[in-house]
């Protein structure tokens, strides 16, 4: 539905002037040194001093330690697409880029310095030496250049939080390696450390598992998949579904190749393996772990289904097995255990259920999951790991020593926190990233999608420390982290098209301290990075034109004047009057637009992108 514009009266002419001059202001205001740099995420510290220096054909990077050498390494493999020929040297004489190893704040800690002895990186650890890499790669031209000049700079940097982290769901549609190793890349160039794999759900489970082989021959596929957007339909008998069967599985090699792929690159991967719901793909292999007899398939639908696992002792020694091979997999301390949207109604009905409640002294089938995770925590830990779970683990009781991801707002996060347990904070109201970015449901300008409203700015203002915890408490908060379930995200092109450029965003917010935020200034920084998304061949949504809602029009001689700009360096504003969709063939914007009054008009604006690509449109009735 288009938006509508009506205006009357001399108090809201002037209103609305008076919006459109402070938001010109803003745009014309001269940008800040460390604005004109386009960095993302903004560093802490950023001096710009006179001078330029010029990279040469030839470069040596001087690296002696092995984290050095990794970092020159990945650097190297950075700068030859850029037309460079790059060697690695012991001479820290002849070097045209440094990297040394001192003491610093953290292990994420840099310091970045361009001055006319060349480029220098210092950090404490390799991950710091890593992240001043990405500063300084952002300082160079997106695409192979004739000269290539980077400014004088000295930079100063550190991580307002310790987890920054993006998850890919894996089950509800399979994506290669060769996708996951590319995601991997989006995150280590923006600075992220945790990368959350979500590799078994309902529709199919994704990880070898050589002590229980039918996972992978039975519940990694599904006999179909559903087409269109389930709630489009009333009820499941509506359902269609395209009659091919899918699915697919990492082997443990595969494994092995991403988790070290990731190491290198200072990310660290958490696995997630869903337990007691989310499980009926496992119920379709062994349906000996269910409450009640099968047949059961991987499933075809979406939500949360009524069939979980029975949490009797066959069903712990079936996850303690999984688990062993897992933590032997994945070196980082944290395994997900899932925990979310486990309903009970199984479990109600099952003799063996009320039979552990009575033996364990519950009340409450609720608590039976509590007991449940508690237990399979203390196997974790004797494999040297840490409990992470969505905040439905709260319900059931949960151990000081657990970790919450509060994803049902920010209200289990803060609970967690005042308890004393660590929390990752990734609320659905500003973090999943699967949530659509155009303000009508189901926009036929956008790709099916599960719903829900997410534009950039609200991702960009989200804080990941809540009023309501006190400093001390504030300090469990680990960090906020982005998700991007795939329900409706069936290519690499989409998971591109959904992430970017909202997950730049993100990188701020978890790199960046909130009081140095500010979404003004960060828009004409995040433009600066289309280039290099185009660069690397991300798909990602082309912004909208601004200007183009009420609050922007001004109201002068019987016309609505219309001011708008790109967010895409170098693209073209297209627009329509007459109804029909813009595209390259309609109307330039070139000045403000003039639109007459009463004749509910339609305005329809696309931003065509340099590489071709159109944002989707944007639109508004001029009353």
């Amino acid at each position: 539905m288009p938006g509508t514009f009506s205006l009357s009266g001399r108090f809201v002419k002037l209103l609305a002037l008076g919006l459109l001059l402070s938001q010109l202001a803003a745009a014309q205001q001269p940008a800040t040194p460390s604005q004109g740099l386009g960095l993302v995420p903004l560093p802490r510290q950023v001096q710009v001093q006179t001078g330029t220096y010029f990279l040469p054909q030839k470069i040596s990077i001087y690296a002696k330690s092995p984290a050095e050498r990794n970092v020159a390494e990945l650097l190297k493999g950075l700068l030859e697409p850029l037309g460079k020929t790059v060697a690695l040297t012991t001479s820290s004489q002849t070097a045209q880029i440094r990297l040394v190893t001192e003491a610093m704040p953290g292990a994420e800690a840099y310091q970045l310095v361009v001055d006319k002895a060349g480029v220098q990186i210092t950090a404490s650890a390799g991950a710091g030496l890593f992240y001043g890499c990405q500063t300084f790669l952002q300082l160079l031209p997106a695409r192979p250049a004739a000269t290539t000049g980077v400014p004088h700079v000295r930079i100063m940097d550190e991580p307002a939080f310790r987890w920054r982290g993006a998850m890919l769901d894996v089950s509800r549609h399979f994506f290669p390696v060769e996708f996951v190793k590319k995601y991997i890349d989006f995150l280590a160039a923006y600075k992220f450390n945790t990368f959350h794999w979500h590799l078994t759900d309902d529709q199919g489970w994704r990880i070898e598992i050589k002590k229980h082989p039918k996972l992978t021959q039975i519940s990694a596929f599904r006999k179909q998949t559903l087409i269109g957007a389930q709630q489009q339909f009333k009820t499941p008998a509506e359902f269609k579904y395209d009659a091919t069967p899918y699915g697919g599985f990492y082997t443990q090699e595969q494994i092995k190749d991403v988790v070290a792929y990731a190491q290198k690159r200072y990310i660290t991967i958490v696995p997630e393996i869903e337990m007691p719901g989310h499980s009926v793909a496992v119920l379709a292999a062994y349906p000996e772990l269910a409450c009640r007899p099968g047949p059961y398939e991987a499933w075809t639908q979406w939500g949360v289904n009524e069939d979980i696992v029975c949490p009797t002792e066959p069903t712990f020694r079936f996850f303690e097995d999984v688990l062993t091979e897992v933590s032997a997999l994945f070196p980082g301390q944290y395994i997900h255990i899932g925990g979310d949207e486990a309903p009970k109604t199984r479990w109600k009905e099952s003799a063996a259920v009320q039979e552990i409640m009575k033996r364990e002294g519950l009340d409450d089938v609720e608590k039976v999951q509590g007991w449940f995770n508690r237990r399979i925590e203390k196997f974790l830990q004797s494999k040297g790991k840490k409990l992470l779970g969505w905040d439905e683990i709260l319900e059931g009781g949960i151990s000081p020593s657990a970790t919450v991801m509060s994803w049902r707002g920010e209200k289990g996060g803060i609970e967690a926190a005042r308890r004393g347990n660590d929390v990752v904070m990734t609320p659905t109201s500003h973090l999943y990233l699967d949530y659509g970015q155009h303000p009508q449901p189901h926009s036929p300008y956008e790709p099916l999608m599960i719903g829900g409203y997410l534009p950039l700015e609200k991702v960009y203002s989200f804080n990941p420390l809540p009023q309501e915890l006190t400093p001390e408490q504030q300090k469990h908060i680990l960090g906020p982290q982005a998700n991007l379930w795939t329900e409706y995200i069936t290519t690499p092109a989409k998971v591109e098209y959904m992430l970017f450029p909202r997950l730049l965003a993100v990188a701020e917010v978890a790199w960046t301290p909130a009081a140095r935020k500010k979404y003004a200034e960060f828009l004409p920084r995040m433009s600066q990075q289309f280039a290099r998304l185009d660069a690397r061949r991300i798909n990602y949504r082309v912004p909208e034109p601004l200007g183009l809602d009420s609050a922007s029009v001004v109201r002068q001689g019987g016309k609505a004047v219309l001011t708008l700009r790109s967010l895409v360096p170098g693209g073209q504003i297209r627009y329509t009057l007459d109804g029909k969709m813009p595209d390259e063939t309609t109307d330039l914007y070139t000045k403000p637009l003039a639109v007459p009054l009463n004749q509910q008009l339609t305005v329809r604006a696309v931003t065509v992108a340099p590489n071709g690509r159109k944002s989707p449109p944007v639109e508004l009735l001029i009353k």
